[in-house]
């Protein structure tokens, strides 16, 4: 009998070592937890909670029967939609070959990348998956590190240190605000200011604008009219519409930008070929302006607001460093200010912080490490968002009082809370 032999497998030398997200693994093994009876908070994976507006579900329901190929960019009536509420609202003169449709805005930030040849230039703390893609293309990486004293924000000066250094060099800036992982964003002074330093070098700025419509005063900024000819504007259905898994993602480009896009789409033909038939249909209602979609959004914000100041207070008293968040459903603590007292428990990083509080509270949260940051940096990333949805938006016809935002979010702050005590305690 002829021994196995195992066939010789090498595997590309960009992925090799690769972990999956951490996003998703944190879930997952939480999930795992959970199934072997573990009380587990799931405070990791940044999925809204809120449930697809009915107007959506409605359309998807009379649309499910839709079966056929779509064109590569997209359903043409719904780019047109797009093309119309953005052209709207930046002053841009948009059609619907100026928008690309994609199945999630991730996977057109791979395409983009993959399209482009530059670097990729990332102000950290940033989303886990930016990086790892460009890893996977084989694209420089350029990480600018943030300052909590800035909030977090990336400022044009280091903008333009970077540039001045090879002015002519490729590049694509990533800006995601309100930011995952920190719930902040940008004053329209800033943005104009780094729109100034990337006109200067002509690099492409890739907004990543996924929480816009979840900023808590609705008052959401775009860098898109102060940089419009080198501008992608990036959005999509999974954060304010509650439908992360439908997959379905956006990019409006500038006219001048349209090569590019093309290329995408030229890319786009040769591997997922079209986005989810019904999926398409039904984001047209959407991006709809109707009353039902504004009321639905306006009810999200007060439930975000409420719970997110709540949470930050609760942490602050914990000794942690951060404000209030202005936008979508994280908070990034720094518990830096305690580093003697955690190190006494034991713990020397923000992965070791992480891996304590899910074993000891049985709260999943991630470690800024995932997010950019170094490993001795004491931050956090919360994504406050393990309530029902459902009933939350119920109790959010007006502004919601302590008492209901205690009956509706009740895991949320019992997580926070077993945190807040485990940091705490001496």
């Amino acid at each position: 009998m002829t021994a196995s032999v195992r066939p010789d497998l090498s595997l590309n030398l960009r992925i090799r070592g690769m972990k999956p997200s951490a996003t998703v693994a944190i879930n997952e093994r939480a999930d795992k937890l959970i199934a072997d009876g573990r009380r587990i908070y799931k405070l990791g994976l940044g999925q809204s909670p809120f449930p697809v507006p009915e107007p959506v579900v409605e359309e998807l329901r009379r649309n499910a029967e839709r079966k056929a190929y779509l064109p590569v960019k997209g359903l043409p009536e719904l780019r047109r939609t797009i093309a119309a509420r953005y052209a709207g609202k930046f002053g841009i003169p948009y059609t619907e070959e100026d928008v690309l449709i994609g199945p999630g805005s991730k996977e057109l930030m791979f395409l983009l990348q993959l399209a482009f040849y530059g670097d990729l230039v990332i102000p950290t703390p940033a989303w886990v998956s930016y990086a790892p893609q460009a890893r996977i293309i084989g694209r420089r990486v350029q990480m600018i590190s943030t300052e909590r004293s800035a909030r977090w924000n990336l400022s044009a000066a280091q903008l333009e240190t970077l540039c001045a250094f090879d002015p002519t060099r490729p590049r694509v800036v990533i800006l995601n605000y309100p930011a995952n992982p920190t719930g902040y964003t940008y004053s329209a002074d800033e943005l104009r200011a780094i729109a100034e330093v990337a006109r200067k070098y002509r690099v492409i700025l890739l907004s990543d604008e996924i929480y816009g419509r979840l900023h808590h005063e609705g008052a959401h900024e775009s860098i898109v009219p102060s940089y419009p000819e080198g501008t992608i504007y990036s959005g999509g259905l999974s954060k304010w519409c509650g439908a992360g898994g439908w997959r379905l993602g956006i990019f409006v480009f500038p006219p001048s930008l349209r090569p590019l896009a093309d290329m995408m789409a030229a890319v786009a033909s040769e591997t997922y070929t079209s986005t989810s038939a019904p999926i398409q249909y039904a984001a047209i209602a959407a991006y709809r302006d109707s009353p039902e979609i504004e009321d639905y959004v306006r009810r999200c914000r007060r439930v975000l607001k409420s719970l997110g100041r709540r949470l930050a207070a609760r942490l602050r008293r914990a000794g942690a460093d951060l404000a209030d968040p202005e936008g979508g459903f994280y908070l990034f603590p720094d518990f830096t200010p305690l580093k003697e007292a955690l190190a006494a428990k034991g713990v020397q990083t923000s992965v070791e912080l992480c891996e304590r509080l899910l074993q000891d509270t049985g709260v999943a949260v991630l470690p800024g490490a995932d997010f950019g940051r170094p490993p001795e940096e004491m931050t956090v990333r919360l994504s406050y968002v393990n309530f029902d949805g459902r009933a939350a938006l119920e109790a959010a016809a007006a502004d919601l009082s302590d008492a209901q935002l205690e009956e509706v979010c009740a895991p949320t702050l019992e997580a926070v809370e077993l945190l807040a005590s485990w940091i705490e305690a001496r």
